[in-house]
């Protein structure tokens, strides 16, 4: 399993808009891979691998977006504080004291986050009990005055943290959702050269977590057959959590989505894939969101509409630093989505 190349992925920033690391990386190690490879407008790389032969073949398209949570500077002070606002959703709980990524057109600067306000010496305990708003955090490089001289309104803000093994998971920022920009890759090597009956689209999207924006406007632009939607889910699967709300469990397989609030599987899909991991003997569990949405629904709508499913991987506290998926489900998810294309 090529966990170089995920932590490669997962420890390049790129926030909704601010894709284009992200995006050098995934065009330069998919060279060769596809048959034509293209920026849209929107920042999403769409990439097409031909069909066999034949006219009219089936378009099979898989939605991978590249963006992760963060912020953009909204303002920096005249002794160097800088305020931003958020790009995605974030639980304020999980942002005291951390360290953060400015990234500057001079370069990238490391820097620290807390919240405005009192420390805990001089703070009262009511204060002690508020949980600020993400837009209520400052952050702080340690420059002063300089600071407004190299950070500009706009510039990209990322947790930094490093991508780690520990036991059979792995750990890191943004494995939502660069778990599914692995996973594109991965799958397209899992073929070989061979070319299949169906048209592969894989489109690694822009602007997921602000709305599913980059996969809009590729689903219009490609109009596929078949939509798969690859994305992480939650892995409740921990304490304090009732069972009904677990989502998956971690070790179990990947997760075959089958609704959230953005769309519902379709349900020949649903079976056709269900069918193909039980006879591949991948493990696999059926999966269900009360809310939140994905790629999948974009393919599903666009245009005249399209057959469309999700496919995902159960992720322990998302949206969180310390993000955290099983080695066993991640393969799981690259063995199906080989085995689905193939069979194609």
């Amino acid at each position: 399993m090529n966990l170089d190349l995920l932590k490669a992925l997962c420890e390049t920033p790129g926030i909704p808009g601010h894709e284009e690391r992200v995006r050098d990386l995934i065009a330069s190690e998919t060279a060769g891979l596809f048959d034509e490879t293209t920026t849209d407008p929107m920042g999403s790389l769409l990439c097409r691998r031909d069909a066999k032969k034949g006219r009219n073949p089936t378009k099979i398209m898989l939605l991978c977006h590249m963006d992760e949570i963060g912020f953009m500077v909204s303002h920096v002070t005249e002794k160097g504080f800088i305020h931003v606002l958020p790009s995605g959703g974030f639980d304020p709980r999980h942002l005291f004291s951390r360290r953060v990524l400015v990234c500057t057109g001079e370069g990238d600067v490391k820097g620290v986050m807390n919240p405005a306000g009192p420390g805990v010496h001089i703070s009262s305990p009511e204060d002690r009990k508020k949980v600020p708003e993400p837009h209520e955090f400052i952050v702080d490089i340690g420059m002063g005055a300089k600071a407004a001289e190299l950070v500009k309104v706009g510039d990209m803000v990322v947790m930094d943290e490093p991508f780690i093994e520990i036991g059979d998971k792995v750990v890191s920022k943004a494995l939502d959702n660069r778990v599914a920009c692995w996973l594109g890759i991965e799958a397209i090597r899992g073929l070989g050269k061979a070319k299949t009956e169906a048209e592969i689209h894989v489109a690694f999207t822009s602007q997921e977590e602000v709305g599913l924006r980059g996969a809009r406007t590729s689903s219009f632009a490609i109009r596929p057959d078949i939509g798969i939607g690859v994305d992480t889910t939650l892995a409740c699967d921990t304490p304090g959590v009732p069972e009904q709300d677990r989502t998956t469990e971690q070790g179990k397989g990947f997760g075959l989505h089958v609704r959230d609030s953005s769309f519902i599987a379709d349900r020949g899909l649903v079976a056709d894939f269900e069918k193909l991991a039980t006879a591949k003997k991948i493990p696999f569990q059926r999966t269900m969101l009360r809310a939140g949405g994905q790629d999948g629904a974009a393919a599903q709508q666009a245009a005249a509409g399209a057959r469309a499913i999700g496919i995902v991987v159960g992720t322990r506290y998302i949206h969180t630093v310390t993000e955290m998926i099983h080695k066993t489900d991640l393969a799981a998810a690259r063995d199906i989505l080989v085995a689905y294309l193939k069979a194609s």
